[in-house]
């Protein structure tokens, strides 16, 4: 569902333009040659966006689009304020202006694209999760690239996600080293497939610069489940901090009583992105 705007839109390529937060939401649609489908792009710039002319903006990536703008296209009702959130802290200088690009699942592809391995435990063995972090670098970022004052480079570009997204950005920084500085991992799925994902971080070296990981301790509602899940992010943390992530790279939050939910997300997502963005660690 789009909320369509009654203004011109400044950018001819968007689908739909509104005001977010004293900032700009656009919808771009990108048809996907590598994955053979389309969805869209929501990318939301801030208050005072291209003032002056010729100023550029470091950018975040983050995996299921519709859950971070707006209550009406979000899971359950229910989005992560990405907008709300990076107003508040731009103002507050706490973090630079930046540009936000929401990547939407595309509904019943969406495990498979977001499973870089075939998973019993799920039951989905034709998976495309593979060829993400390709269908990134080749079509996602050069769209937001060529139509917003982005600054490249590493020290610029975050990517990020939760669950099953959480999972494939993980995997995405472990097939496309260099390519993203700053990571936000948020309740990944690192159980599946026999925590293969954990085996490959194990002998990954080329971390980003920042990672934050969060997890809650009742993620599924299940204690014995619970504490394994909780269990596998310690351990994603021990090898982070292993491969020499000290505390001004590496944010752990393990979330005593939270779920497994967009609100939970929402609610750790302004210390992750201050974490990630500010000029000094916290």
């Amino acid at each position: 569902m789009f909320r369509l705007s009654a203004r011109k839109l400044s950018d001819p390529d968007a689908k739909v333009e509104v005001p977010i937060a004293g900032g700009k939401l656009r919808l771009h649609e990108l048809g996907s040659r590598i994955f053979k489908n389309s969805r869209l792009v929501r990318v939301w710039t801030p208050a005072g966006y291209g003032e002056p002319p010729g100023t550029r903006y470091p950018v975040l990536y983050l995996n299921d689009g519709q859950n971070l703008f707006e209550a009406s296209t979000a899971f359950a009702g229910v989005h992560w304020q990405v907008a709300e959130t990076a107003s508040r802290l731009i103002a507050e200088k706490k973090i630079p202006p930046m540009v936000i690009a929401g990547i939407d699942n595309t509904g019943k592809n969406r495990i498979r694209e977001y499973l870089p391995y075939r998973s019993g435990d799920l039951k989905v063995f034709f998976v495309k999760g593979k060829l993400y972090p390709n269908f990134l670098r080749r079509e996602v970022m050069p769209l937001v690239e060529s139509r917003y004052a982005i600054l490249v480079g590493p020290e610029n570009t975050g990517l990020g996600g939760s669950s099953l997204g959480g999972l494939i950005a993980l995997h995405t920084q472990l097939a496309a080293p260099g390519v993203f500085g700053k990571l936000l991992i948020e309740s990944p799925s690192l159980a599946v497939a026999n925590r293969q994902i954990l085996a490959e971080c194990r002998r990954f070296r080329n971390w980003p610069a920042r990672v934050y990981l969060g997890m809650g301790t009742l993620e599924l509602g299940d204690a014995l489940k619970d504490e394994k899940i909780a269990d596998d992010a310690r351990e994603l943390a021990e090898i982070l901090a292993g491969a020499g992530l000290d505390e001004r790279r590496l944010r752990v939050r393990i979330e005593e009583g939270a779920v497994h939910s967009e609100s939970a997300w929402a609610r750790r997502f302004p210390e992750a992105l201050e974490f990630l963005y500010s000029v000094v660690g916290r």
